[in-house]
């Protein structure tokens, strides 16, 4: 006869994260002792890391913080294989102790996050012992560090029921911090892929001046008006995806560009994150 409560059984598995068939056979072996089913949860995730090797760990959440009077930001992205566990406390703590450290540390990349101190060993120590409590991959897959006069955040959840799964953040300069939040938010929810015009890389240009020119043609346009009509489809293009040139979220009547130009900003740099990709 189990010596455990289904309210054992609860507390053991929002502490761990772990499966309720391997909580409630960990309690069968430890007799009910809660420590020691705690223990030997561990110990057999421990023994099956390298099992969970080529699984995905797609889910997670980004923890992002503003640090040095608003002039830096950090943010971590840390993975799990469900989204059962990305919403366990026991996950969110251990990934902001993760953006603790890697704020601690001053790391600028992943390998650096990763050899940081963490607890009694380093940041990829907690990685293993979390995974091997919760019983499934955790990775932590990326490191977002910025820099400038004025740093803005933005966490946005996809679904009420998780952790933020976007993180974006804004940096301008001094008389950009009035209007960098919205355009935070903005960012979050128009996916921008460049800052302007100018930020576009030369390949992506031409392949999209190429795809114009020869769709164009396909329509049968005069071969001597088509570079025109071609550079006029490209303002589609910087409309979709330079962030200067996108209708503010806010008020779709002005631009991006036009909402900084009135209040005398400018934006310096923009990096949006989402779980998964």
């Amino acid at each position: 006869m189990a010596n455990f409560t289904a309210a054992d059984v609860k507390a053991l598995r929002e502490q761990t994260g772990a499966g309720m068939m391997d909580v409630k056979k960990a309690l069968t072996e430890a007799e009910g002792n809660p420590e020691k089913a705690l223990e030997i949860i561990r110990l057999k995730g421990l023994k099956s890391l390298s099992k969970r090797e080529d699984r995905v760990a797609s889910a997670g959440l980004v923890a992002a913080k503003v640090v040095d009077d608003g002039k830096v930001g950090v943010l971590v992205e840390v993975n799990s294989e469900t989204d059962f566990v990305a919403k366990n406390q026991k996950f969110i703590d251990f990934a902001h102790s993760v953006l603790d450290a890697a704020v601690a540390s001053g790391a600028t990349d992943l390998e650096s996050l990763l050899a940081a101190p963490l607890g009694e060993g380093t940041v990829q120590d907690a990685v293993n012992a979390m995974g091997a409590v919760i019983g499934e991959k955790i990775e932590v897959t990326r490191l977002v560090r910025v820099e400038g006069e004025h740093v803005d955040l933005y966490l946005h959840q996809t679904s009420p029921d998780l952790p933020p799964q976007v993180g974006v953040f804004v940096v301008t300069d001094a008389a950009g911090a009035s209007v960098a939040h919205d355009i935070a938010m903005h960012i979050a929810a128009f996916q921008p892929l460049y800052l302007d015009r100018d930020h576009v890389p030369a390949d992506v240009l031409d392949k999209e001046r190429a795809t114009l020119e020869k769709l164009t043609l396909q329509e049968g346009k005069p071969e001597k008006i088509v570079p025109k009509i071609v550079e006029g489809r490209l303002n589609a293009f910087f409309k979709d995806n330079a962030l200067v040139d996108q209708d503010f979220a806010r008020d779709p009547s002005k631009t991006v560009g036009k909402v900084l130009k009135e209040a005398g900003a400018s934006v310096t740099e923009f990096v949006r994150v989402h779980v998964g990709s």
